[in-house]
């Protein structure tokens, strides 16, 4: 148990096999994202595949107290997103406590600094 929370992030992975151009894209992201937000409170960004037209990688951070209440927030999220984007939505979740996040060793890969260390 952790006594500092619990911070999930999901890896979104979206398909729009009917969009035909990065202005369409757009407008379906911009959806999504604000429901996101909006709804249920989830930070989230557009990380990779800016530049294709059918194909969208966003990244989602929730938080929560209780790793019970951020799991079914979590999957909240994946049930509406997998309603939203029938047509394609592949999710990878990560879930750590805030002391795990604190005990990422020393120069591994892919890892900014963390918070609560003088670097």
């Amino acid at each position: 148990m952790s006594a500092g929370g619990y911070v999930a992030v999901l890896v979104i992975d979206l398909h729009f096999p009917d969009v035909g151009s990065l202005k369409g894209k757009r407008k379906e992201l911009s959806s999504i994202k604000a429901q996101l937000h909006g709804r249920m409170g989830v930070a989230v960004a557009e990380t990779d595949y800016q530049d294709l037209w059918q194909r969208a990688r966003l990244t989602a951070a929730l938080t929560g107290g209780s790793l019970a209440r951020l799991t079914a927030a979590a999957d909240t999220v994946e049930r509406w997103l997998r309603a939203r984007c029938a047509d394609g939505v592949v999710v990878e979740r990560v879930v750590l406590s805030l002391d795990e996040l604190r005990d990422v060793p020393e120069g591994a890969p892919d890892r900014e600094p963390r918070f609560g260390r003088d670097e």
